[in-house]
């Protein structure tokens, strides 16, 4: 199979070899990422092109230890380059996790090599002394020893309690997250022949997950690839969600029903009492429930995003929720409450509610990715010199609101707002202009702000922001 972007993780890892080699000592990595993010298959790539001597091991769910550790034996026989003295350490299965790791250090004294438990979870899950004797193992040998150890995990929130200073891990092992893949990678994955704004659709609807990103590329569009999808209750854009659902949340629904309340609204983004509002729970209780449900989201998975007003006080009333994943924030709008209609037949409904609803939805969600673009072009755009602080702005009432705007922190004064239509036929217009224009006699501190335009399709001739970005220069902020 084709292989797609992840050069700056492949190059970070590299660099991680070269100080292995350089200093004769070993490191430890503890690698975190929501499934289907691709984290085996990088890694695969990675130990494959290292050059050097390997051990891919994947945990089995739900075996026990002495399960665990004949997978393990057996996974040393599929190593393109296997460890040295291999066959003669392992002639027989560990009896334990120390007794494994002390085998892999004397084959890792004297030769760098990579050692990956993959789906360290699962494995750590049915011996609770395995992250103890891997602690002893560190400190007393393989530390010493030119080894990568490389920990991954998809239980996002095990991984980040890893290496937390009460745990066996806390000091030894660095952190490393992995993403989905970012628009650049999506641009590279659909192939040359498409515009920069698919790449953009494309990250909005898969959420960069190199699977249903590259089943997209195989189908030649966006839009195409929907409509394929859901015509298909077994199709990968429908079930993958189902998965990470029943995955991340399986103690209890009330933290979904908020998901959904927040993913199923119109454009993907909800107040606090719009949230409540779609809960079949009423009035106190709703409220109390949305409450315990959004801070174990927001908190402790890490899944929703809180998002308030550029420069308001972050404890303030004026907060709105969205999902932080482009994936699931689609799926929940287009794929979970169509579900029932696709399973008896009728996928022309939820298709006619994509096509329907596509355009509102897409204009709202590709806000986070402009900001994060503009973000990384910042020290490139003087428009937006000195600005600490770019995110959108709005009132109470939602009488006014402002898809960028962009705050000097230490003066509180803002340097830029600006405008989002994502359109790739229609330009922005001299009245949508003069509407961003408000903002000056609107927004604190923004009576000399620059105007910002964003729109694929350009501006008209007449329109004459400061500053100009289509998707073109917004996907240059991923650049390598």
């Amino acid at each position: 199979m084709s292989f797609y972007g992840r050069q700056a993780v492949l190059r970070q890892l590299s660099g991680h070899l070269d100080a292995i080699r350089d200093q004769g000592t070993g490191r430890m990595l503890a690698v975190r990422g929501r499934r289907q993010v691709g984290k085996s298959r990088l890694f695969t790539r990675f130990v494959e092109q290292s050059g050097l001597p390997y051990l891919y091991f994947t945990a089995v769910k739900n075996a026990d230890p002495a399960g665990q550790l004949q997978t393990l034996t057996s996974d040393l026989a599929t190593s393109r380059i296997r460890l040295p003295e291999a066959d003669t350490l392992f002639a027989a299965p560990p009896s334990s996790w120390s007794d494994a790791l002390g085998r892999i250090a004397l084959s890792a004294a004297h030769t760098p090599t990579v050692v990956i438990l993959d789906e360290f979870p699962w494995a750590a899950a049915t011996d609770p002394t395995l992250e103890g004797a891997l602690q002893n193992a560190w400190d007393r040998r393989l530390e010493q020893s030119p080894i990568l150890l490389v920990l991954i995990g998809s239980d996002v929130t095990m991984m980040e309690r890893l290496t937390e200073h009460d745990r066996p891990l806390f000091g030894r092992a660095r952190d490393l997250l992995i993403h989905p893949f970012d628009p650049a990678e999506c641009a590279e994955a659909l192939g040359s022949g498409h515009a920069p704004v698919d790449a953009f659709d494309a990250h909005l609807v898969t959420g960069g997950y190199p699977r249903l990103l590259l089943e997209c590329a195989r189908v030649g569009g966006v839009r195409e690839f929907v409509r394929q999808e859901l015509s298909d209750e077994n199709s990968s854009l429908v079930v993958a969600g189902q998965r990470t659902l029943e995955a991340e949340f399986p103690e209890g629904p009330q933290a979904r029903r908020v998901l959904s309340a927040i993913g199923g609204h119109e454009v993907g983004v909800a107040a606090f009492s719009q949230i409540v509002g779609r809960l079949p729970e009423e009035g106190g209780t709703a409220q109390t429930a949305t409450t315990r449900a959004l801070r174990t989201l927001t908190e402790q998975k890490g899944v929703v995003v809180t998002d308030t007003p550029v420069g308001a006080p972050p404890k303030g009333r004026l907060k709105r929720y969205r999902i932080e994943d482009p994936y699931l924030r689609f799926w929940f709008r287009f794929v979970e409450q169509q579900v029932p209609q696709i399973a008896r037949g009728r996928a022309d409904i939820a298709i006619d509610v994509f096509e329907r609803d596509w355009t509102t939805w897409r204009g709202k969600a590709i806000e986070p990715l402009v900001h994060e673009a503009l973000r990384r072009l910042r020290p490139d755009l003087p428009v937006l010199d000195g600005a600490e602080e770019i995110g959108s702005w709005w009132t109470r009432d939602n009488a006014n609101e402002f898809d960028i705007v962009a705050r000097i922190a230490r003066t509180r004064r803002v340097s830029a707002v600006g405008t989002v239509k994502w359109r790739e036929r229609k330009q922005v217009t001299a009245a949508e202009l003069n509407h961003l224009a408000v903002a000056r006699s609107v927004v604190p501190e923004a009576a000399d702000a620059r105007l910002i335009t964003v729109c694929p399709a350009g501006v008209h001739s007449e329109v004459r922001p400061d500053l100009h970005l289509g998707a073109r220069e917004l996907l240059a902020a991923w650049g390598s």
